[in-house]
């Protein structure tokens, strides 16, 4: 129905009409100016739209690249809501402020079909700048039934769904727009952005990377695929795309947060510290601007001011996983100062609004999963020769629970000068779920043995210099063990062993993604947990001795010199003082446990669950397996 328009020349008017108001918003009488500047303002938007013929796309992209240039010019969020939405209605013909979206299709029957469709998706666009979701979402819902085939209302749709939470619709009619014009950069742009928030980093660098390749100046592909190239570890070239995109748009909200982020994964605290308050400057409700120095700092009661600005965030109508992280962090500060009956309650909004957003935890798929990896590889299968399977010794497996301990071990291991360590590689799951389902079944055969080996340590090498030892951390390895060993059968596998509550506390307390759907209930943790318990029992007692180490957190925290050793020996590595200096070593840690491998070892997360014991009964039984 509704045809695309140049998108260059109306963003260069948006640009232009943005940069013509903007310079009456000075900060001590900005709104008094530009109340007296506005009937000037939206008489040359009158001249310079009025033989344009804009249409539904060219509104919408006019209005979007007016407000963003005012948002860069650092010009206050809400006096930029207000006046793209002045902007909204002086563009579109016949629709009065306090009309609902349903009236401005069935209130006109004069207008044709089309006028109307425009003047509802442009309300539409109004209400997601006003932050109202709902009334939004409605308005494109009515365009997209008449039309829905549009990539413009599928990609409005996805977005408007995904500030709702509802992760899944969203992505699917992101999917629907690529399927429809596979050379959309918007939907690529934002299917990444959506998959990263899910944890599903290689598929977010793949769209990503498409929408750059289909649109190379696209400053929102670049900041966003720097975020996700930092959560993998790529952290030159994701360094390279973030400050590519602020020296175009310098005050870039998004672009100043993840620059923080991404020095902070380098350990910078101070630097990404001043990003964040840059971002803040922006806007004082940049919510991942208040998570980021949540984690830069050990909260005292002196951070009051943090609280405050924090929950004034979580408040201001953040998307759902958005506002989850804020309570998240909100959780941190109250468990640092000892308020636990506080903290709880934050951690536990923040599980609530992202187990609305995930997949549902299947308790009966993950028992199938569990069993049929057991049944498959027993103890007589592992002992069968296995024709094809590499003799490497590079691969060091370092797995086991979420939060048990993983990164720290992977750390101590680095610290080693003939070692290195490359983070969650996810080859393994990767690999089975979209390549290679049927290892679940049977073991490799001398072909598949062969490609997996060799793509394995292809993996491994890319960024690991001339180190003898490799180590993957890749947490859900703890399922694929005897698989590995089959491709793999001089790998060191080291599993990680803590507190089974702590553990799955820690977990909780954690801002994992909705794609972790396990870790957002208590009693689907301990479900999960039990599981877990079951198949590395079966490992330990299947797997030779000299190819299984097992680590005992709480034991390698209170004697860190004798399991240190414990573990550089078991790698067939000579001793190095190094690995006892571990939080001394520089390199990229891209994993929740950034901080903590750079300070010495604690012991004040041993038996933390006790602070919590009256909140947590799913996990009390958990005791028993310890």
């Amino acid at each position: 129905m509704f045809k695309w328009l140049s998108g260059g020349k109306v963003a260069e008017i948006g640009g232009s009409l943005a940069d013509s108001l903007a310079v009456h918003a000075v900060p001590e009488s900005g709104s008094q100016n530009l109340q007296k500047a506005l009937p000037k303002f939206l008489q040359q938007v009158d001249r310079e739209t009025a033989a344009l013929k804009l249409n539904i796309f060219s509104r919408a992209a006019l209005a979007n690249s007016f407000k963003w240039r005012l948002l860069e010019k650092g010009v206050e969020r809400s006096l930029v809501n207000e006046l793209t939405q002045s902007l909204v209605l002086r563009l579109t013909v016949g629709i009065p402020a306090d009309q609902p979206g349903g009236a401005a299709v069935a209130g006109n029957k004069a207008r044709p079909r089309r006028e109307a469709l425009e003047a509802l998706f442009a309300e539409g666009t109004e209400y997601s700048g006003r932050g109202e979701w709902e009334r939004a979402l409605q308005c494109f819902q009515g365009v997209s039934r008449a039309d829905p085939r549009n990539l413009a209302v599928l990609n409005a749709l996805g977005v408007t769904l995904y500030q709702l939470g509802r992760n899944a619709e969203a992505g699917q009619q992101f999917r629907q727009a690529i399927n429809i014009k596979e050379s959309h950069p918007d939907a690529h742009c934002h299917l990444g952005g959506l998959l990263r928030s899910q944890g599903l980093l290689t598929e977010s660098e793949q769209h990503l990377r498409r929408a750059l390749k289909l649109k190379p100046s696209y400053v929102d592909a670049q900041i966003s695929l720097g975020a996700t190239l930092f959560m993998l570890g790529k952290t030159a070239e994701a360094r390279q795309h973030l400050e590519k995109a602020l020296r175009v748009a310098p005050r870039n909200l998004d672009a100043l947060m993840h620059m923080g982020r991404a020095v902070a994964l380098e350990g910078n605290r101070e630097e990404a510290e001043s990003w964040y308050k840059r971002a803040l400057e922006v806007d004082a409700h940049a919510w991942l601007a208040w998570v980021g120095i949540s984690e830069l700092r050990k909260f005292t009661a002196s951070d009051a001011d943090w609280l405050k600005g924090a929950q004034a965030s979580a408040a201001s109508g953040l998307a759902p996983l958005s506002e989850a992280s804020v309570h998240s962090a909100i959780g941190k500060y109250y468990d640092q100062l000892g308020e636990y009956d506080k903290a709880f309650k934050s951690f536990r909004r923040a599980k609530e609004l992202v187990k609305a957003a995930g997949a549902i935890y299947s308790r009966r798929d993950a028992e199938a999963t569990i069993e049929t990896w057991i049944r498959t590889y027993d103890r007589e299968a592992l002992a069968r020769e296995h024709p094809g399977a590499s003799e490497s010794e590079l691969p060091v497996i370092v797995t086991g629970m979420p939060r048990s301990g993983t990164s720290l071990v992977e750390q101590i291991i680095a610290s080693h000068p003939s070692a290195a360590g490359v983070g969650e590689l996810n080859f393994w799951a990767n690999t089975i779920r979209n390549r290679h389902p049927g290892l679940a079944g049977a073991p490799p055969d001398e072909a598949t043995s062969q490609k997996l080996g060799e793509g394995y340590l292809k993996a491994l090498t890319a960024d690991s210099g001339a180190a003898t030892r490799v180590v993957d951390k890749s947490i859900f390895n703890f399922m694929y063990l005897g698989a590995i060993h089959a491709v793999l059968p001089r790998a060191r596998l080291i599993y990680m062993k803590r507190n089974p509550i702590d553990t799955c506390l820690s977990c909780y307390f954690q801002d994992f993604p909705p794609s972790l759907s396990f870790t957002h209930d208590l009693s689907d943790l301990a479900h999960l947990y039990g599981l877990h318990h079951r198949i590395v029992a079966h490992w330990r007692s299947v797997l030779p001795p000299e190819a299984f180490l097992e680590v005992p957190y709480e034991e390698l925290t209170a004697d860190q010199e004798t399991w240190t050793r414990r573990i550089i020996e078991f790698l067939g590595l000579p001793w190095d003082d190094r690995c006892l200096q571990f939080h001394s070593a520089k390199r990229v840690v891209a994993t929740v446990s950034n901080w903590q491998v750079r300070e010495k070892i604690y012991r004040s997360s041993v038996e933390r669950w006790r602070h919590y014991e009256k909140f947590i009964g799913p996990l009390l039984a958990l005791q028993d397996l310890d």
